[in-house]
């Protein structure tokens, strides 16, 4: 099946002499969830920006859905809703106004039904006739989802589209993102919530000044680089740790009540019941002990500080 979005030897270096992706190579297949991780200043937002036209590329090829970006911009466009980082509005407009120029913007014929079902998924109904310099800054951010959607995209971006948001507001969104998925939406998101990728993504990838390091699927990947945690709830508090454990990968908490050791699972021998019985032989006892898996966000970190 052809990817929906092709990039091939992507490099985009600016004016300054920045470069700000170097050879980048991604293909996203239609109805997935990709989530782009990656410190700030990156290279997220300049790939999402060249996809969507408003950045030119340095060198490379990007289609979607086998549409050129730059000779076929046009269609391109039409296929793409964009959800950037920064909360541009007109502010003096309603929101109904805006989402129904916006939607007038790309030569869709006028579907007042439409409009409102996703003003109404978004939590904005009650609103349409409010301007928008009259909103809080969640409505704002969920007007901007309501813009980019106002032309039925088969494609959306989401640049950061929780930042400044309350819980409440957030899970509306997700929980929309996922009907768009379920409908066959491709979405490419960036966001710093790493959990949110953890709970939303089916594939993940890391940017690293401007190299894509890694992209995986989100399960694989936390099942390949996971790593396990051991914790001991100890029967009596510990000071220190005896020295004699320096061989293991373990942390004592800081109110000395817990000792947590980590392993890789993968491994033959995971040294767990190596160190159970150096405990006993130091008579150090715990009272229970309970295991978990790195999360994600783990993983995003000890990957850019091995590639740092």
């Amino acid at each position: 099946m052809q990817p929906v979005i092709s990039i091939r030897n992507l490099s985009k270096i600016y004016a300054s002499g920045h470069q700000a992706l170097k050879n980048i190579n991604l293909d996203i297949n239609q109805g997935e969830i990709v989530a782009l991780l990656g410190p700030n200043g990156a290279g997220k937002t300049t790939l999402i920006n060249i996809i969507c036209g408003i950045v030119n590329p340095g060198q490379g090829d990007i289609r979607v859905d086998g549409h050129d970006v730059i000779s076929d911009f046009r269609t391109v466009r039409s296929r793409i809703g964009l959800v950037p980082q920064e909360l541009t509005t007109d502010a003096f407009e309603s929101v109904w106004g805006t989402v129904k120029f916006s939607r007038g913007l790309f030569g869709k014929a006028p579907d007042s039904d439409y409009l409102e079902k996703v003003l109404r998924d978004l939590s904005l109904w009650d609103k349409k006739d409010s301007r928008v310099m009259a909103l809080s800054g969640g409505m704002k951010r969920r007007l901007l989802i309501a813009k980019a959607l106002s032309h039925e995209p088969q494609i959306l971006f989401l640049d950061e589209p929780t930042a400044g948001v309350d819980v409440e507001l957030r899970r509306d969104m997700w929980a929309m993102v996922r009907r768009l998925r379920d409908d066959g939406v491709t979405i490419i998101l960036t966001t710093h919530y790493i959990e949110e990728a953890e709970e939303m993504a089916d594939r993940v990838g890391v940017i690293r000044k401007g190299e894509l390091i890694l992209v995986e699927d989100k399960v694989a990947l936390m099942e390949k680089l996971g790593r396990k945690k051991l914790r001991l709830h100890l029967q009596v508090s510990l000071s220190h740790l005896p020295g004699d454990f320096s061989d293991y990968q373990l942390e004592l908490s800081v109110d000395g009540n817990e000792l947590i050791y980590t392993y890789d699972a993968h491994q033959e021998q995971t040294g767990v019941t190596a160190l159970l019985h150096r405990l006993a032989e130091h008579g150090i006892d715990y009272k229970d002990l309970s295991t978990s898996n790195s999360s994600l966000e783990e993983i995003f970190v000890d990957l850019v500080r091995e590639q740092a």
